[in-house]
Parts: structure tokens; sequence; C-alpha cells
């Protein structure tokens, strides 16, 4: 992936002034920026080990092999890949000064990071519709929400983004970048690099409206429909308790869901008023590619009581292992 992106700058090598990007980190705060480290690590570090966690309980736990369980650990494994796709480059910067990034692997991280965007996304999709399955067609969960089901949605989810989220690097890799190369930014974003070439770059942002919208505004309009479904079902329950327990399944999604499409949408907001507060966006775009993965398994460990009870054996399992 990264050769096919250094091709492609190569390919207006004769245009090309610059030879590499420099990631100057967060703007306003470069002076004292390499104290962000700390909080970042710990979060990147939570974020590995929970998801590691979540993996390892569901593996483990044959009452966990369910649907709903097996989205939950693909889930993990995107949020893993996201945080791991911008931490190293971001500690890098802050505890070595490493500032400098070949136009490859600014390219690939680009990609990188629209790809599993939008994989959470389809994933919350995916769940979302386990859920109405569940509550508004429980006879026929066991025939509808199979595991070839899951395979299929997960199949399709990942041929998705990665088809229609390589527009991005690609226009942005064709761009003429003739004199600048410092990006005010600590990732390689879409706008952050293209506001640096010296062409037009309308083309650029229009192609990334047109994604966000398809996948995201698609997406989110999909788990609107279901919970409003779902929502319409357990209105129509007699049983108070019943309702409860059925809203009770959803929260932990809700939550989730809530937090992640805000701050794209807040982000979203920000980034025009980013050129007179230019570390706002930056530190949204940071956080929301690294909170989420240190967020979403804690949620759910603390929502869902299986999952619970699944990391109770593995801690009683583990402390008897060390004992030995």
């Amino acid at each position: 992936m990264q050769e096919m992106f250094q091709d492609l700058t190569n390919f207006n090598s004769s245009r090309f002034q610059v030879s590499e990007f420099i990631l100057m980190g967060f703007p306003g705060i470069h002076s004292w920026q390499h104290w962000l480290s700390l909080p970042l690590a710990l979060l990147y570090a939570l974020s590995l080990t929970a998801n590691i966690l979540i993996i390892t309980i569901i593996y483990q736990e044959v009452s966990l092999h369910q649907p709903m369980y097996y989205f939950l650990g693909i889930l993990a494994i995107v949020d893993m890949g996201l945080a791991t796709t911008i931490m190293p480059k971001i500690l890098a910067i802050l505890w070595f000064n490493a500032k400098a990034i070949s136009f490859g692997e600014c390219f690939t991280q680009m990609y990188a990071i629209h790809c599993f965007i939008a994989m959470e996304s389809g994933i919350f999709v995916c769940m979302a519709i386990d859920r109405y399955v569940a509550i508004c067609r429980p006879l026929r969960y066991p025939s509808i929400v199979t595991e070839s089901f899951v395979i299929k949605a997960t199949l399709f989810m990942v041929l998705r983004n990665c088809g229609m989220t390589m527009s991005v690097p690609v226009l942005a890799a064709q761009r003429n970048y003739c004199s600048r190369n410092q990006i005010n930014h600590c990732l390689c974003s879409n706008l952050g690099v293209t506001s640096l070439s010296c062409d037009d770059r309308k083309i650029n942002s229009i192609n990334q409206l047109f994604v966000a919208w398809t996948i995201m505004g698609g997406d989110l309009g999909l788990i609107m429909i279901s919970y409003a479904l779902i929502l319409r079902s357990v209105l129509k329950l007699n049983s108070a308790e019943a309702a409860s327990k059925a809203l009770s399944t959803c929260t932990c999604h809700l939550i989730l869901i809530f937090f992640f499409y805000t701050v794209i949408v807040v982000l979203s907001l920000t980034h025009s008023a980013g050129i007179k507060f230019p570390l706002i966006p930056v530190l949204l775009n940071v956080l929301h590619n690294v909170i989420p993965p240190a967020l979403n398994p804690m949620v759910y460990a603390l929502k869902n009581k299986d999952l619970r009870h699944g990391l109770h054996k593995l801690i009683v399992m583990t402390s008897e292992v060390a004992k030995k």
C-alpha cells in the first residue's frame, strides 16, 4: 500500500519540490506538547489492553460464541487498528521529535484512518441490525443472524470501506506540493495535507464530503431507523420488566454510537473555526481516534453481565495459573 502511494507521488515527481512532510504536532502548544504524551500513552495502553481482554474473553467463553459478541470482537480489532494507526507516530513526535514522514507513509496513514473509522461505523450498523432482529423478530433471530450473516456482513463492510475510502488518499497524492511541507497536525488528515498543495484542491473537498456523507450518513440513517423500530416495538410491550430488559441491551450501543457520531459532527463544525483556534480540531481529531477504542470495551464490560462473568472467570483462571 505504501509503495502504491509512493508511486503516485513519483508520477508527478517533476512537479514536487519537497521530499517529505513534517508533522508539527499540536498547533499553538509546541513548546509544551510533550506533556500530552503521558495521557495519550495511557489511553493507547488502555485501549490495547481492554480490547485484547474483550477478544480473549469472547474467544475463551463458549457461551459468548454468538453473533452479537462476534461483532463486538470485530469492533475490538478495528479499535486497536485505528489507535495503532496514529498513536505510535504521535508518541514518536512527542518523545523523540520524529516529525518527518514520507509521502508514502503519510498517504497510507490517511487511507488507514479513513478505512478504520468507516469500518467502525459499519460495525455499529451490524450491531444495530442484530439488536433489531433480536428484539423485534426474536423468533426469527436464530435463522437470520447466523455465523454466515456475520461473515457476509463483515466482508461487505471491509470491501465497501476499503474501496470507497481509497479515493481520498489517491486524490491527495496527486496534488502538487511544491513548496510547503509542514503539516500543522500530528497525523496525516486529508484536509491538513491537501491544504499545503499549490494547485486547486476543490475536488478533494468534494470527494471527502461525498465519501463522508455516503458512508457515515448512510450508516447513521440505518442505525436511527433500527433503533426507532426497536423503540416502537418496546413501547408496545405490556410488561415493564420486559421493556426495561430490551432497552438495557441497547443502552451501551447507543452510548458509543452517540459519542462516535457526535464527535464527528463537532469536528466538522469546528474545522471552520480552526483558523482562529487550530488546536481544537486537531485535538478533537486525535481524541476521536483514541478515546473510542479505550471507551468501547469498558462500556460493554460494565453494561453486559455475560462479559463481566467472563472477565471474572479469566481473572480467576489467571490468578490460579500465577499461584502455580
